[in-house]
């Protein structure tokens, strides 16, 4: 009685007759008689595939565990390789993976391991890839989930990057110091030369305005000489030698006995005398 399969878009079925490899069949209904024939199922869809955690020794000889996961799947246009090539190709891309991953991981220091990850997923991806092409694999990512030092490099990891932040909290601490140091000099700068502008604005002012004072001053002594001087021209000499007369009244209701009398007051009063001479 032969046996109806129903193969789906994602499967394929190795048929093989009378244990002689027919080809890969489906997707759709593919007929196996009994005796005669034999199939094999092959999903294509992607699988993943847990890698346990290992020990892996790094190029600077620091033991760690790394678990990972591969990303895989079988290529529809080989999957018959996944069939004719390899018994179990499951087991042999995980035995693949851990001796890669050991490989790539001694080739690089530990402080390389926990900062270069997308590296490493990279070189595993790619190595395996290029191993599994003969079994109609296709590996489509790897990632690595965990990276466990020892205890006493975690402590000493722990130490370093405690050290790190004070290092990086004394610089930022200090380039404070020094960003506030620049902003205050900066601004003693800036308001040394406002008090210096200000203060030679001041002495300008001052200047122009005793100079303005000076000229109002000096225009104000020759106003009142050219007034005094109108006022002279208008006086003749018989109103100067009254006024001296006058004078002479004032000075001999004094007490002393010596007078000195400018030659200009001779002269007037010699004038005067000639004046009362010619009435008589």
């Amino acid at each position: 009685m032969a046996l109806i399969n129903f193969v789906r878009d994602y499967e394929r079925v190795a048929r093989f007759r009378l244990g002689k490899f027919e080809g890969m069949m489906g997707p759709g209904i593919v007929i196996a008689l009994p005796i005669i024939h034999q199939i094999q199922k092959i999903d294509t869809r992607v699988t993943v595939l847990d890698i346990p955690r290992q020990t892996n020794i790094t190029k600077d000889n620091a033991p760690i565990e790394i678990d990972f996961l591969v990303y895989l799947r079988v290529s529809i246009n080989t999957a018959e390789k996944a069939v004719l090539e390899v018994e179990d190709y499951t087991s042999a891309v995980v035995g693949l993976a851990t001796t890669t991953l050991r490989a790539v991981v001694g080739e690089m220091d530990l402080d390389d391991v926990f900062s270069q990850r997308d590296k490493i997923n990279e070189s595993l991806r790619t190595r395996l890839d290029s191993e599994t092409e003969r079994w109609g694999i296709k590996v489509t990512n790897v990632e690595i989930r965990e990276i466990d030092p020892p205890r006493e490099i975690q402590d000493a990891m722990n130490r370093q990057m405690s050290a790190e932040r004070v290092r990086r909290a004394v610089v930022l601490e200090a380039d404070g110091t020094k960003e506030a140091a620049i902003t205050i000099a900066e601004g003693e700068k800036q308001s040394a030369v406002l008090k210096a502008e200000g203060a030679r604005q001041a002495e300008i002012l001052g200047a122009e305005g005793d100079q303005q004072a000076a000229v109002l001053r000096a225009s104000g002594y020759a106003d009142a000489l050219k007034a005094i001087h109108a006022v002279a021209s208008g006086v003749d000499a018989n109103t100067m030698t009254l006024q001296y007369i006058d004078a002479l009244k004032e000075i001999g209701v004094g007490e002393s006995t010596k007078f000195i009398l400018p030659l200009e007051l001779t002269k007037m009063l010699g004038s005067i005398g000639g004046l009362t001479s010619g009435d008589d």
